[in-house]
This record gives structure tokens, sequence and C-alpha cells, in this order.
């Protein structure tokens, strides 16, 4: 799959591509129904399927303090992409100069004359261009344009805010089911004050990109993601209250993980279910304790 920043000065020598078009913050069974009616429209018309995408939701920079937190990065789920047989994504920087683009402009300088866009496929609620005035009905009325309904999971429809809402209340499972696989926590691993290791039960601690929604916090069970393979995972968030913590971590202990440093690289948590609510302990001894069932807890889960 092609991957493009930007669609400035491009000429692609294809003659036409069929583009779906989206935010897609978390790349929910939603925009996954959006992405594979365009891929069906491509292939049945021998065309490339495009997905053209933003670089940050766009109320980051039209009113950055409504903005809600992230689901996912945009090349997050490139191989989920890949899979669901997209041929190029194309990501644009949705700055100032972007926001106040016209959808007429947008439409023909850069989806049809840069990209070659000949068949649109867009969701139901999808506008786009300054005040949002490239609606459905606007596209329809300018290029073939295909419009997807709404996705629904036992009668409820599927999008990033209502996925936002059941990780925000710590309902993974919900969550997970509107995905269409666990949530995840993806960043790289950054240095601790190791107290983990002194306890014995030594922790990665992941740094997030952006303003990543987080579950309440708690231990979670996990799958931990990284270059050197994919571990069962126990994961604490929150302010570690026993050692009078004050800022808010994401510490994962990787079940049988020895020997490479995993110190900057990137890493994938899957958070699969909650063990329990963050407390405070008596003792750094009790912690041990309640880690150490943490962990077993997190073997019993994933041990099947």
């Amino acid at each position: 799959m092609l991957i493009l920043f930007g669609a400035a000065g491009l000429d692609p020598q294809w003659p036409a591509t069929v583009l779906c078009l989206g935010t897609f913050d978390g790349f929910h069974l939603g925009h996954q129904a959006v992405i594979r009616k365009a891929v069906a429209i491509a292939r049945a018309a021998d065309l490339p399927c495009g997905l053209v995408t933003f670089d940050r939701h766009p109320a980051m920079t039209l009113a950055p303090e409504r903005a809600p937190s992230t689901l996912s990065q945009p090349t997050d789920n490139l191989s989920l992409l890949s899979d669901l047989g997209v041929d190029l994504t194309v990501v644009l920087a949705f700055d100032r100069a972007l926001s106040e683009t016209s959808a007429e402009d947008f439409l023909a300088t850069i989806l049809q004359a840069q990209l070659h866009g000949s068949h649109l496929v867009v969701g139901h609620d999808f506008a786009f261009g300054h005040d949002r005035l490239g609606t459905t009905d606007w596209l329809e009325a300018r290029v073939q344009t295909t419009v997807v309904p709404p996705f629904e999971l036992d009668g409820v429809r599927v999008s990033s805010s209502a996925i936002r809402a059941a990780v925000a209340s710590g309902d993974l499972a919900t969550a997970g089911r509107m995905l269409g696989r666990p949530f995840a926590l993806r960043g790289v691993v950054i240095s601790g004050d190791k107290l983990g290791r002194q306890l014995g039960f030594p922790t990665a601690n992941l740094g997030l990109p952006a303003r990543h929604i987080l579950p309440p916090d708690g231990v979670y069970v996990a799958q931990a993601v990284t270059p050197f393979g994919q571990f069962a995972a126990a994961v604490s968030i929150g302010d570690r209250p026993t050692v009078n913590g004050t800022n808010r971590v994401i510490e994962a202990h990787l079940l049988d993980f020895s020997g490479e440093s995993l110190y900057g690289r990137s890493v994938t948590l899957q958070l699969v279910s909650h063990i329990r609510e963050q407390r405070r302990l008596a003792s750094l001894e009790e912690l041990k304790e309640w880690i150490n069932n943490d962990i077993e807890t997190v073997r019993g889960c994933l041990s099947g």
C-alpha cells in the first residue's frame, strides 16, 4: 500500500481513483464498512482504492479547547487498511489553510486534480470544506458518490464518540465490539523511576504521542505487541497512590519477557479486560502481593 503525506504536486499515472474520505478516528466497524464499499467499487472498475484522511481531528485546529481525545493516530492501522484492500492512503495536514479551503476547491484541486478521484465513498454524516458545506447531497450533485448508511450493533449506531464514551466509562467490551478488535494504546517506552524493577516486577512505561482517550485508573489484562513479539501483560493506569505518585502513568509488566531493552521502542497495549481499581496500599510488601495476584489473573485470563 502506498502512503502519502499531502497531495500537493501529485500527478498519478493511473486515470482515475475510487476514494473514501473521513477522519476515521479509531477505524471502527462503521469506518470499515465505508472502506469495504470503496474497495468493492474499485475492484469492480479495475481502479485503485484510495483513502483520504487527516493528520489530526479537525477540532484540534478549529476549536482545540473542545477537541475530543483521540482513539488512534492516522497511521496506527495501516496493516488493517492493507488487509481491507486499500491501495493508497493519503494523510492531509488539517491546518488553518486546509480548514479555510472551500468544498469546491477541495473537490476540484485535491480530490480530482491531484488524486484523480472519480468516485467518492463517504459515510452518511460526512461533510467537508469551509463551514462543512460539502455535504453528501452537495457531493452527489457534482461527482459520482456512494453514501454508506450508519453501521449498527444491537440497534446502536457505531461511532467514534460512542467508543470514547465506552472507554471513558471502562466498558472495554463494548468499545472492542464497536472497533472490531481490542481497544489499544500505542506509544513508545520511556524511562520511569524503576520502582517496578526494585519490586521484582519490571515495567515498560508507555509514552503516548497525543491526547489519547484512556479508561479509568486501574489494572488491566492486556496483550503487549513489541518489536520482539507479543506478550501477556498486566497494565496499570494511574498515579500510583501507594508511593504518593503525582503523574498519571501507563505501566505494563510483560509476562515472560526478558533480554532486549524496550526503551525508545514502539509498543502497543491491547487492553482486554479490567482486573481491579487502583488503590492505596499500606506498604510496598503489600503492593508486591497485589501485583503478583494481578499477574496470576492475567495468566488465567489469557491462558486459553
